[in-house]
């Protein structure tokens, strides 16, 4: 069926043109003899085409053109008349006996152009007559395209300020009177046609009336162009009458797309200066129109205005436009109870970036935007509506973006308040693009009331915001998230030794909680930053003043032995010894004997209950004995206690090459070249004795397996030591 309605139309609008071309000839062979007469009737006759109703709007127009081409060859030749002596006034009272009225009237349009253009009458008063003559047409696309085939032969003959038609005072007035009048008829046409036919066709009736729009709107954008459209007009005139044609016709498509031409072709000094009037009609709209947009694209130029140039801002503070915008969001949300919670956050989101470039020193007022955003999000769920969460995420990176410092956001009383509302997968996005953030502005944070701030913000990377631990998070992923953490970690310092240990101690609290997972990813980086503070309190014992409440590198390793003891639960017991090895250096050089040996003991008993891969135990054996080489801070009795132990788990471990290593390696702890208490030949010279009968049996058990000799490998490197 519909293959068919496409199909007549094609013909009807085949034979429309064949018509219009057949009388198109013979009225170009009139004007060739110059028979004016015979001209009138076949262009008549020509026009009549335009009389059909079978055609949809986009056929109409190709028509329309074909039929406007040779109206302006008609207007050129009704020129010429004139020139040789025709009567401009009786041009225009002949072609009025055209026989239909729409021919009649597109031949008055283009002899009234004329008929300006000769100033043998005021502008003024030929154009109040054409416009109140194109009435006598009420059918909606008919009417449409003959009041834009008015518009079009008008727009260069307004009497504008400065044109050649200005004529009396008050011109200007009169051809503001005229588009507006042109454009109120057009309009109430335009919107007549959603009620014509039957209700089964409405959504073919909103394409038609999508396709002819521009035809009503060019209207606003000749008024526009009107010179003499000063503010004091556009405040008094102009915007009322066109707000009261919107707001009146109460049609969503034209209401929508009308006040977003509004905002398009008016100058921004304008819509600031008019704010009251043009948000006071978006209340007023049907409910079903998308204000949302509107009023964001109406922000989106204030904040662009705002931006070409600091000598407008003053503007903006003098009509107050921030509590303007506020309210009339207020009243919009108000007046639309079922607006989508979409739409309310990105009304929202706009102004808070109006704000930003507006205000930018208002803090208060960026925090109150928040707050009315979490105002209408409470008492709702966390939001599942993936286009809403996309949107708060745009509104929460907007105070990032404008002062690239989180600082400034975290002054934000409301802005962990709307985080709450995001699902955890998307408080994750937003934790990394804070992170992100700190990490390209190296933002210093350097107080521990900062720090418990921004670990709230971010708290969806720090910890399971669910109550159990997705198995389908990608494992990549999480890493990159985590070493974002740990990166986060290592930014965090304070010159003052007491507000970082706060700062140290307020990490550890949060970071806790983050599950076995990610324990291995952040509590490492806290371990070195807590070393790099012990470092700069090196030598500081006790605090001079004798204040209990001091930080003192003592108070750091308790700190420390309790934290890489959960790394221990979970279990992670290679990288808690290596962590427990690493403060049991920084306790030596702090010349913390009992703190270092404590260190050591955790070390010893990791090694011994929890490592109990081969390869690791290799690996842990050969940290041990290195760290254990570089203390100086033993007594006799702790130091020997600590390397027999060692030499002990070296002779246990299970290949005898990697005894045979270990062993050799333990040599080194009875011999320090710097500590004349540790030297100790005799001793050096067993633990080389042991490494070769190790290395002995090793090679013997290798011919028996083998058949082989073995290699010799091991023996040279007990030579080279």
């Amino acid at each position: 069926m519909i293959a068919d309605g496409v199909e007549d139309e094609e013909k009807w609008l085949a034979a429309g043109i064949a018509g219009l071309q057949q009388n198109a000839f013979y009225m170009h062979r009139a004007l060739d003899s110059n028979n004016l007469r015979d001209a009138l009737k076949y262009s008549a006759q020509m026009l009549s085409e335009l009389r059909t109703s079978r055609l949809s709007p986009h056929k109409y127009y190709e028509l329309y053109m074909r039929a406007f081409d040779e109206l302006r060859k008609l207007e050129m030749f009704f020129k010429e008349e004139t020139r040789r002596g025709c009567s401009i006034v009786d041009l225009y009272e002949l072609v009025q006996h055209a026989g239909n009225i729409l021919p009649r009237l597109y031949l008055l349009c283009t002899v009234g152009s004329v008929y300006i253009k000769s100033k043998e009458a005021p502008a003024k008063d030929v154009l109040k007559d054409l416009v109140e003559m194109c009435r006598g047409i009420q059918h909606p696309v008919r009417g449409l395209f003959l009041r834009s085939y008015l518009a079009q032969v008008s727009r260069d003959k307004l009497p504008d300020i400065g044109s050649e038609y200005e004529g009396d005072a008050d011109t200007v007035v009169d051809a503001v009177e005229f588009v507006l009048q042109n454009f109120t008829e057009m309009n109430k046409l335009w919107v007549r046609m959603q009620h014509q036919g039957p209700a089964r066709e409405k959504e073919k009736r909103e394409k038609e009336r999508s396709e002819l729009r521009d035809l009503v709107g060019k209207n606003l954008h000749v008024l526009s162009q009107i010179e003499g459209i000063d503010l004091d007009m556009y405040k008094e005139t102009v915007l009322p009458r066109v707000l009261e044609q919107v707001v009146n016709c109460k049609d969503e498509i034209a209401q929508y797309y009308l006040m977003d031409c509004i905002i398009q072709v008016f100058p921004d000094e304008y819509h600031l200066q008019t704010l009251d009037v043009l948000l006071g009609a978006f209340p007023q709209l049907q409910p079903t129109v998308d204000i949302k947009t509107v009023l964001s694209r109406l922000m989106e130029r204030l904040s662009n205005y705002a931006a070409s140039s600091a000598d407008v801002l003053p503007e903006f503070l003098q009509v107050e436009a921030f509590s303007k915008l506020n309210n009339a969001i207020g009243k919009v949300i108000e007046a639309q109870p079922d607006m989508p919670i979409l739409g309310v956050i990105t009304l929202y989101s706009s102004l808070l970036t109006f704000t930003l470039h507006v205000h930018p020193d208002r803090l208060d007022y960026a925090d109150q935007v928040l707050g009315a955003c979490v105002k209408k999000l409470s008492g709702k769920e966390k939001l599942e509506d993936k286009k809403a969460t996309k949107q708060i995420v745009a509104l929460l990176s907007a105070p990032l973006d404008k002062y690239n410092d989180i600082v400034t956001a975290l002054k934000l009383s409301n802005y962990p308040r709307v985080m709450e509302y995001l699902d955890s997968e998307t408080n994750k996005v937003m934790a990394t693009v804070i992170i992100q953030s700190i990490m390209k502005n190296k933002t210093r944070i350097s107080t521990a009331d900062r720090v418990e701030a921004l670990f709230e913000l971010i708290k969806g990377l720090i910890k399971d915001l669910d109550d159990a631990f997705h198995d389908e998070v990608d494992e990549d992923d999480f890493k990159e998230e985590q070493n974002s953490v740990a990166r986060l970690i290592q930014l965090l310092h304070s010159d003052d030794p007491e507000e970082m240990f706060k700062i140290i101690c307020t990490v550890r609290k949060h970071i806790l909680g983050g599950g076995p997972k990610r324990l291995p990813f952040t509590v490492p980086p806290l371990v070195f930053s807590s070393l790099k503070l012990v470092r700069q309190l090196q030598g500081q014992e006790e605090n001079p003043f004798g204040e209990e409440e001091s930080t003192t590198p003592k108070k750091i390793f308790q700190v420390l032995n309790q934290t890489v003891e959960t790394l221990s639960n979970i279990p992670a017991p290679e990288l808690a010894l290596q962590l427990f090895l690493q403060c049991a250096e920084a306790a030596n050089d702090c010349d913390l004997e009992p703190v270092a040996y404590e260190f050591f003991t955790q070390a010893y008993i990791l090694y011994e209950e929890e490592i109990s891969d081969s390869r690791a135990q290799v690996t842990a054996i050969h940290l041990i004995i290195g760290t254990l080489q570089r203390m100086h801070v033993f007594g006799v009795e702790n130091r020997d206690t600590l390397t027999h132990k060692a030499t002990g788990y070296s002779a246990k471990l299970l290949k005898k090459p990697d005894q045979c290593r270990a062993v050799y390696a333990c040599s080194h702890l009875f011999w320090v070249d710097d500590q004349d208490n540790v030297k100790d030949g005799e001793r050096v010279l067993l633990c080389l004795k042991r490494a070769l009968r190790i290395a002995n049996a090793a090679q013997q058990m290798s011919n028996a397996a083998r058949g082989s000799a073995g290699s010799v490998t091991l023996f040279v490197e007990i030579l080279n030591k």
